[in-house]
This record gives C-alpha cells, structure tokens and sequence, in this order.
C-alpha cells in the first residue's frame, strides 16, 4: 500500500511540473500607460516644435496606443509602429541597432511591420522587458528618440510601480 501510495504521489507531482510549464505568466504595458506615453511623447514634441506621431506595442508588437499630433502626416504613425517593432524584435532602442547591424538594415527594411530607423526606444523596468515607444515625425529620428525618453522619464516612476506589481 505504502508503494502504491508513494507511485501516486511522484506521479501526482511530475504531473502538477508538467502542467506548469503549459502556463507562461508574463509582464507587458497595459492600455492607460501605454495611452499616457504616446501623449507625452506627441507632446513633447510639440513643445520643440515638431508634429508627430506616438504608437506604443507591447513586448509582443502588438498595437496598445497610437496618437498622431494634429499637423503630423499620416504615414508618421506606420513608421512609428514600425520603429517600435523593430525595438521589440531587438530589444534595444531602433537606432543603437540600426549602429551595430548596419550590415542587415536593407534586408530587415523589407519585412513587413519593421523598419532600422532611429526613434524607436524600449520600455523596460525591474528586468522586464515591457513594450516599446516608436516616435514619427520629427526632423530626424534622434530628435524622435528624444521625445520617446522625454515621455519615460516624465512616467519614470510609474513604469517602475508597474513591473513590481
């Protein structure tokens, strides 16, 4: 009896193991602060005078915000996205690996939802890899980069309260 029980019980625990791969628990940015980053990042950047567009993914490049100032053109807001996917494809800002893989930028161009241009920066907190800000609009992309840092810094501390919870 006493075998019987102890076969069931190493049997129940590699079962329960097994199980808990099937579930995959992640941290990702939610809608309200990834609506609030593409605000200040638009704003930002109307403040040095530039209309552009926002667009905010998830660590899987999934759309969960996208603002267009008034003035910014219309394909501001693709290119946007695509900066912010080549960021979460990456992980690192759009225009540090547009510097270290110069060599592949024409072949990553022709995917689809990607491009290598600078102005995509990744958000990240507590060692979680949250999403990613792609900024559209502005003369030159270390000017979009520059409104997308503008907007984590002025959230810094919010994004930080996130990943702990």
């Amino acid at each position: 009896m006493r075998a019987a029980l102890a076969l069931l019980t190493a049997l129940l625990l590699t079962t329960s193991a097994t199980r808990a791969a099937d579930l995959v628990s992640t941290r990702n940015i939610g809608m309200e602060l990834a609506r609030d980053l593409a605000t200040e990042a638009v704003l930002a950047c109307r403040e040095a005078g530039y209309n552009v567009s926002a667009v905010v993914v998830d660590r899987f490049g999934l759309l969960r915000a996208a603002l267009r100032d008034d003035l910014a053109a219309r394909f501001t807001l693709e290119i946007a996205e695509r900066k912010a996917n080549m960021t979460v494809m990456a992980w690192l800002d759009s225009g540090d690996f547009r510097r270290a893989r110069e060599d592949i930028r024409q072949e990553l161009n022709h995917i689809q939802g990607l491009i290598v241009m600078e102005g995509g920066v990744k958000i990240s907190s507590g060692g979680y890899n949250l999403g990613a800000i792609g900024v559209s609009g502005a003369p030159g992309g270390d000017k979009d980069a520059v409104c997308a840092h503008a907007a984590l810094e002025k959230l810094a501390e919010r994004i930080e309260f996130a990943a702990e919870g």
